[in-house]
Order: C-alpha cells, then structure tokens, then sequence
C-alpha cells in the first residue's frame, strides 16, 4: 500500500482534542480535510504526524505545543483604555474582535480576556497556543 509523503494531496478525518478530551475541532459530518502534505497548510505535528500513514489507516498523534500553535507570546496581549474604544461595543470575556494591526489594514483577530469600568484586555494569539494537542487521524485518500 501507499505512504503518505511530502508532497502528496491528502484527504483525512479527524478529530482535534486539548490534552483534558475536550473536543475543539472535528470533521464528523463534513467532508475530509484535504491539502498538500508538507506544504505549511497545517500545523508542522499534524504533518508529520500523517506522513508514513497508509490509506485507510487510523492513528492518534500527540502534539506538543512547539509543534502546534506554539507558546502563548505576552507580547500579543494588549491593554486599551475603555475611552478609547467604541462607546456602543457592548465588550464581553470571550468576545472575538478583529484589530487593526498596522496602518496598512491588516487585520488580525483578537479575544477579549478582561473588562473592568476603563480598562480592556485582548489576546491576539491563536486560542490553542500554549496548549499541546491530540488528534485522532483516518487518512482516506492520497492522490
């Protein structure tokens, strides 16, 4: 049978887990997540942890933090003065908000992670950095 390498077009199901068991992503009830093994499409461990696999195989891979979304970086949490912000944005913990992050317009999604009378708190890393990953992985196809 076929191994899965870099370069090839995978298919596969799974289903993206915190260390705790608690689900954060899965493709149960869509179609397989399909790109090109070794291109930078996904995170590096969920990668490598495809390559060798043969059609029709079923594994769990482990994924520590450098290999996923990496550590959580102080320097993407930003404090804002309550002033400064939009009156009618009724902020929450939680809330997802996109930030302007230079003055050429680009945008980068934030999480808002403290509110008090005049103060802000937002979080621009990814939501799973600092956080190591388990997926359970079917490789369906390799073209």
């Amino acid at each position: 049978m076929m191994q899965a390498k870099s370069g090839d077009n995978v298919r596969v199901h799974y289903t993206g887990k915190l260390t705790s068991g608690v689900v954060f992503d899965s493709s149960a009830g869509r179609e397989p997540l399909e790109f090109t093994l070794g291109s930078g499409m996904v995170i590096a461990g969920f990668d490598s942890g495809i390559t060798g696999m043969q059609v029709g195989e079923k594994k769990t891979v482990h994924i520590p933090v450098a290999e996923a979304y990496g550590p959580s970086d102080e320097n993407l949490v930003f404090e804002f003065n309550r002033s400064d912000l939009p009156k009618d944005i009724p902020f929450e913990v939680g809330m997802q908000l996109n930030m302007h992050a230079d003055g050429e317009g680009q945008v980068v999604p934030v999480t808002v992670t403290s509110v008090s009378e005049d103060k802000i708190s937002v979080d621009a890393n990814h939501p799973l950095a600092g956080q190591d990953l388990v997926f359970e992985i079917e490789l369906v196809s390799v073209n």
